[in-house]
């Protein structure tokens, strides 16, 4: 008999399973605390599903290299890399951030009182900003030449437009996955001719939308039909798999589950929020980045909640954030430092190899599907 979740975009993606890591990365590329770390996506990719790697490098070199080296692990089988195309953001005409944050300072210094306030309530020596270059049209496309060097075989927009790549992708054979948070998002990817969509709900972690995963899935599979739609958001079980299958979705985009794997490389004390928090301890907010984003609840959320302000555009608010981030991470105060993962976080609480995450969707997804139509 044939296996139940084998899907049509199992053959489109050559992948045994329909189960996509999620191209998660970390916020200011530090690769040391990289969520989808090249081992981690070598593991989903070599047990089956699709292992995407998020842009966690300093630089185009890093980014280069990273590819080369996942290449390696997992030879001829298929793998993705995903990073950020918002469509809306505050262009920026300099790599200098120094001059950026002095830019920032001059025109927003109350948001610049909130972040100094925060050194100071939390006895942190200030740091300065980080090497890795601001975000602008020019570097998205040299990381975009990175992909198409490499003949990567996928690429994930997790935010934002792929149009401005997708004609040059698919010369090379290249495969588009879009994310969408609602059916106009959906339109649009249509529109730029990606390959698949993933229809992302609130319950995510990471940037993403206001509109549930179990509303929102089966809007855009009939929106897009016959575009195959993975589906992301609170899916972290076999029986999440399931109800992806049945909501018209021919496979899920995995997160947060697999930040609880052996793999990651997150600190220690993000991966312990997850295992032990509620899914009531995970919120949106948009002052980590600028775009609304799920994130471990903790005292730096609560203080811009409190000033009042209006969040800045991506990247300005990461850039305004830098110097209290680093100085953060180089006192180990992880529980300073944002942590994005999502609601599913409430269900998980065991550390396992990636392998067996994976695996344990696929096997209770399959009883799941047998129960119903054994007890229906």
């Amino acid at each position: 008999m044939a296996d139940r979740l084998h899907t049509p975009l199992c053959d489109m993606l050559g992948i045994e399973y329909p189960i996509v890591l999620a191209g998660m990365a970390a916020g200011g590329q530090a690769q040391s605390t990289a969520p989808t770390p090249v081992k981690l996506v070598a593991a989903v990719t070599n047990a089956g599903g699709l292992g995407v790697m998020g842009d966690n490098f300093a630089n185009l070199d890093e980014l280069d290299a990273g590819i080369k080296e996942l290449r390696s692990l997992v030879g001829d089988r298929p793998f993705g890399v995903d990073f950020l195309l918002p469509a809306v953001r505050a262009e920026v005409t300099t790599t200098n951030k120094e001059e950026i944050y002095a830019q920032i300072e001059r025109d927003h210094p109350n948001h610049v009182a909130v972040v100094e306030e925060l050194i100071r309530e939390h006895g942190l020596e200030r740091a300065g900003l980080g090497p890795s270059e601001p975000m602008s049209t020019d570097l998205l496309n040299r990381k975009i030449e990175v992909l198409l060097d490499n003949k990567v075989p996928v690429f994930a927009a997790a935010l934002g437009d792929p149009a401005m790549m997708t004609e040059r992708a698919h010369d090379q054979g290249m495969q588009v996955i879009g994310m969408v948070g609602a059916v106009r998002h959906a339109e649009r990817h249509v529109a730029a001719n990606v390959d698949i969509i993933t229809a992302q709900g609130t319950e995510a972690g990471g940037h993403t939308g206001y509109i549930s995963t179990m509303v929102l899935v089966p809007q855009v599979v009939d929106a897009v039909a016959p575009m195959p739609v993975l589906a992301a958001g609170g899916i972290g079980s076999g029986r999440h798999l399931a109800t992806a299958l049945a909501l018209g979705a021919q496979g899920a985009w995995v997160g947060t589950a697999f930040l609880t794997s052996e793999e990651t490389n997150i600190p220690d004390d993000h991966q312990q929020q997850i295992l032990r928090g509620q899914s009531s301890d995970f919120t949106t907010s948009k002052f980590m980045s600028g775009k609304n984003q799920r994130s471990y609840n903790n005292a730096v959320k609560q203080a811009w909640a409190d000033s009042g302000l209006e969040n800045l555009d991506m990247p300005l608010q990461g850039i305004l954030q830098e110097p209290f981030t680093r100085a953060a991470k180089a006192a180990g105060r992880y529980d300073l430092v944002g942590n994005p993962s999502g609601q599913i976080s409430g269900m998980l609480n065991e550390r396992r190899p990636a392998k067996d995450i994976l695996m344990d969707m696929v096997n209770e997804a399959r009883d799941t599907i047998e129960g119903l139509q054994k007890h229906l």
